[in-house]
């Protein structure tokens, strides 16, 4: 398999429980809680090694929980390279609620990188993704990282050769689109906003992702639709691939599991059409299992034999 590299700017500490209800002014009593390391490519590296993949984790990290968070991904021997940052790795909070079987995510502010732990890190991922066959961006920007950071690691990523891919949202995505990438996987709103629009419905959706491909240059769109499953747009041809029907517990995970399986399947020389629904079955995978829990890659390959 290809050298795969993710690029974590805005990791988090995900840590998950449960209430027997959501009360005002009550002493809740929660589970155990569960600690995960989380973020957009931190995930997507953690999903890529659940599918039996390799994959190197590169996040800017800080703080105890930063220490800790290494420390997880260890133990689920997923190689990762930290960059140190002075602050203090943000801790996010997932909550479930059994009794009204409704999940509440708590999404914390990371913490503020400077100027020169940005520099550096622009310095070091130059090296870090030489080898690399693909590098994977995905997630947030904690205060500090400038908002053309994505851009600034696509052009990196293809001074290196290597097939850049992004799964961002906002400002950041708009900037990354342009930046040489292989595959955006947008969902419905951030299509619509990448193209100016409040929302998109029908063929709408089909013009939009043609109109980035032919503006900003990305060789592909996998536009993410949720339950529905995802198309791919190249620039002659559209692919609807419906995701297969599934109890849903939670979709916390689901694009980052879309994305791992797609670049895996990419990373062992599948073509673009397999691997995007190999990367639905993986995202439908996911979530068949409640709170932050990733695709599972016995789930994920009996969905894939079943969508035919």
């Amino acid at each position: 398999m290809k050298r795969i590299v993710t690029i974590t700017f805005n990791p988090a500490l995900d840590k998950s429980t449960v209430v027997p209800a959501l009360l005002p002014d009550k002493k809740l009593k929660c589970s155990v809680p569960v600690f995960q390391p989380g973020g957009g490519g931190v995930n997507v590296a953690r999903a890529i090694v659940k599918l039996g993949g390799t994959a190197t984790a590169v996040y800017l990290a800080g703080g105890h929980t930063g220490a800790f968070f290494h420390d997880l991904l260890e133990a689920e021997l997923v190689a990762s390279i930290r960059m140190p940052i002075a602050g203090i790795t943000r801790e996010n909070l997932i909550l479930y609620n059994n009794s009204t079987k409704e999940q509440f995510l708590l999404d914390m502010p990371g913490p503020q990188v400077t100027q020169e732990e940005w520099q550096h890190f622009q310095l070091r991922l130059e090296a870090l993704t030489r080898d690399a066959a693909f590098v994977v961006a995905s997630g947030s920007l904690p205060p500090g990282v400038p908002a053309n950071a994505f851009s600034v690691a696509g052009r990196i990523a293809q001074q290196n050769g290597a097939a850049f891919v992004v799964d961002t949202s906002g400002e950041p995505l708009k900037l990354a689109a342009n930046s040489g990438v292989y595959f955006l996987k947008p969902n419905l709103g951030e299509l619509a906003a990448l193209t100016g629009k409040e929302k998109l419905t029908g063929e709408e959706v089909v013009h939009a992702a043609q109109q980035v491909l032919d503006q900003e240059g990305c060789e592909f769109l996998v536009v993410s639709l949720g339950a529905a499953g995802a198309m791919l747009v190249e620039r002659k041809k559209v692919h609807r691939i419906q995701a297969p029907v599934v109890k849903r517990l939670s979709t916390v995970g689901a694009g980052d599991s879309m994305v791992a399986g797609i670049v895996t399947k990419l990373a062992a020389g599948e073509d673009i059409l397999q691997a995007v629904k190999y990367g639905v079955a993986c995202g439908t995978a996911a979530t068949m299992h409640p709170g932050t829990t990733l695709c599972k890659q016995e789930d994920a390959d009996v969905l894939f034999r079943s969508m035919g």
